[in-house]
């Protein structure tokens, strides 16, 4: 048995097989010294404080890649400045290695506008600055909604909900003011439906009622009858209902004349003015006064004494003296009638 080990063929085998062993080691250690460039190294260049067009430019050129990462904002700092970098200027890398560049950014990152259309202003305005938006100018406009935010302008555009633009930025917030008071009313009589919507939206109205006299919905019939009627005065926002039909106003009097007899009242001239009379101005009595109770006149005390001694002599009863006697009515002879003669 360890005669067959020690054979020399088996010796020769086994040297073979060992040196093929090591020779596999030593090509794949120069097979990765290769490939990972392994031994030679590169210093990583001065790129802080330069724009980042030129940072990159200066790693290609040293066989190095590069990684731009942006930082916060920083208005001390120029836009597009390198700010760091990893590994620090002056750590010896290899060849291709990837340098991380922290980047100031153009700007402040960017914020979506909040949706503030129609709301209060007061609450606009909180929740402009919450998002980090500055309200420059406030611009009243005529509008029905009094204190409702209308729209929002950046650099004189108006901006839709939700459009992102950097933070801090200034923008301006168009307020309604209320609605405007006594405008005249346009004529759309003769005008299709189309080009009545327009012009009363134009003049700050809005289209209310339109009665086509088909049942359709064309907006190329023409209109005959408005209300309210050209030339009355109305705040803005109000309504107009509008009377359509493929027909002229000229073949529709007769409902036109029915439309004035509903929706247009005529005032009678003929009547003599009424006249008003003023009617005196009493003052009212007050309420809930209590009325003064009437004062009585003090009495007058009486003397004790006078008092006790009228009370000891009424004790006894009159005597019949005391008693006044009717006088007696006594007829003089004078008034005595006379005696007749009687002849005899």
């Amino acid at each position: 048995m360890l005669k067959s080990l020690f054979n020399w063929k088996v010796l020769l085998n086994l040297l073979v097989a060992i040196g093929i062993f090591v020779g596999l080691v030593w090509l794949t250690f120069r097979w990765l010294e290769y490939h990972t460039n392994h031994g030679q190294e590169i210093p990583v260049p001065n790129v802080v404080n330069k724009s980042v067009h030129d940072a990159v430019k200066i790693l290609e050129d040293a066989g190095l890649d590069y990684e731009v990462d942006s930082a916060a904002y920083n208005p001390k700092y120029r836009p597009l400045q390198v700010l760091k970098v990893y590994p620090s200027q002056g750590s010896r890398v290899k060849d291709g290695r990837a340098i991380q560049l922290m980047v100031n950014p153009k700007s402040w990152a960017p914020v979506a506008v909040p949706d503030v259309i129609n709301k209060y202003s007061g609450l606009a305005f909180q929740r402009l600055d919450q998002v980090g938006l500055k309200v420059g100018d406030t611009i009243f406009e005529s509008s029905i909604q009094k204190d409702a935010v209308l729209r929002i302008l950046f650099k004189g555009n108006s901006i839709k909900p939700g459009t992102k633009i950097p933070r801090f930025s200034v923008v301006d917030v168009v307020v309604g003011s209320g609605p405007l008071r006594n405008i005249s009313v346009p004529n759309v009589v003769g005008l299709t439906v189309k080009e009545a919507k327009a012009l009363i939206a134009r003049n700050l109205f809005e289209v209310g009622l339109v009665d086509h006299e088909d049942g359709g919905n064309d907006d190329s019939d023409i209109i005959y009858y408005q209300d309210p009627a050209a030339g009355d005065t109305r705040d803005q926002g109000m309504q107009i209902d509008l009377w359509a039909s493929k027909k002229t106003p000229a073949e529709l009097r007769g409902k036109i004349e029915i439309l004035n007899s509903t929706y247009r009242m005529k005032v009678d001239t003929t009547l003599p003015p009424i006249r008003y009379e003023e009617v005196p101005n009493f003052p009212d009595p007050p309420m809930n006064e209590p009325t003064p109770a009437p004062v009585s006149p003090p009495k007058k005390e009486v003397p004790k004494t006078d008092a006790a001694k009228q009370s000891t002599g009424s004790a006894k009863p009159a005597t019949t003296n005391d008693k006044t006697k009717p006088a007696a009515t006594t007829t003089p002879a004078t008034d005595k009638p006379k005696a007749k003669k009687v002849i005899i």
